[in-house]
């Protein structure tokens, strides 16, 4: 007799290389493709698509045209729209293009926090309450992304307790989604399981997300152990694009049509067409001008047959 998976038996990806992928880009992809390329991920049923972030211009040139994209994307039932804003003003823009989700960011090490964004990790939540007040107001889910969950390129090991405290407070704030990210791929398995399953046990009806790169080799691994810890959201990047312009050593997230492969050949539904994904996937060098990481879409899935060679 067969018996039940203990693990989740459905997973939701969260598409971010329109936004992580593209911020560390060398060269501006146009607005019309940004759409075109958007569009056609949507139609892949991906559960959710960072599109943008609405930041300064002068800090991420690459996404200077967020609105814009945001506004001509076409919308698709079961499909939500989520953006990165680093503060008030950036909320206040993103919630005028009618988004489905903002994504808050901060740093649990104050080493980050000061590089990328100026503010250590408690001058962060106080900037977040003023987002949180005004998006109150409006029909749209809040998560925070918190940065160097599992380590800090310039500060080492980042304490669980320091973690979790800053959970505590976000969701006392009334976030009702946060990402535990391993912003430079210093996260291993056992530390990824074991913190998602902290976390789980604390704030249970908290939506987690899993947002890992493969800096070190580790992304596929890292995500298998937060699945078996219970997490069902996870962020990836298609053709394993992306990486902190402000975290030295950071390379790309976690390959999209990588992770959703693992998964399927698991016999997890996630959702999406990886045909489709593919499709979209073997796009991707002409769009940013260069190869990509990703490797299902060079070697074919894993039920890929080849004929016998000649004798």
């Amino acid at each position: 007799m067969l018996t039940q998976s203990p693990y989740p038996a459905r997973v939701e990806i969260n598409e971010v290389a329109p936004r992580d992928g593209l911020q560390i880009e060398s060269r501006f992809v146009p607005t019309e493709d940004k759409i075109r390329w958007i569009d056609a991920l949507s139609s892949t049923g991906l559960s959710r698509i960072e599109a943008t972030s609405f930041t300064s211009p002068r800090a991420i040139p690459n996404l200077a045209d967020a609105a814009d994209v945001v506004t001509g994307i076409q919308r698709r039932e079961g499909v939500d729209i989520t953006v990165l804003v680093p503060n008030l003003k950036g909320a206040e823009r993103a919630l005028a293009c009618q988004v489905d989700e903002l994504n808050l960011v901060m740093s649990a090490s104050d080493s980050h926090g000061l590089a990328n964004l100026r503010m250590t990790p408690a001058q962060s939540l106080e900037r977040f309450r003023e987002i949180v007040d005004v998006a109150r107001e409006r029909d749209v889910f809040i998560n925070a992304s918190l940065s160097t969950t599992f380590g800090c390129p310039f500060d080492g090991v980042v304490v669980r307790e320091r973690v979790l405290m800053l959970i505590e407070q976000l969701v006392d704030m009334g976030i009702e989604g946060v990402t535990l990210c391993d912003t430079t791929g210093m996260a291993n398995p056992m530390q990824v399981k074991t913190l998602c399953e902290a976390v789980i046990t604390r704030w249970p009806s908290t939506a987690f997300t899993l947002h890992v790169h493969n800096t070190r080799g580790m992304g596929l691994s890292n995500a298998l152990a937060a699945w078996q810890a219970g997490i069902t959201r996870f962020d990836a990047a298609l053709g394993g694009l992306g990486g902190c312009p402000f975290a030295p050593g950071a390379t790309g997230n976690v390959c999209t049509e990588d992770l959703v492969h693992m998964f399927e050949a698991m016999g997890v539904d996630t959702g999406v067409d990886l045909d489709a994904l593919l499709e979209v996937a073997a796009t991707l060098p002409e769009l940013v001008g260069h190869d990509v990481p990703g490797q299902v879409v060079k070697a074919g899935k894993w039920d890929r047959r080849y004929p016998m060679p000649a004798r």
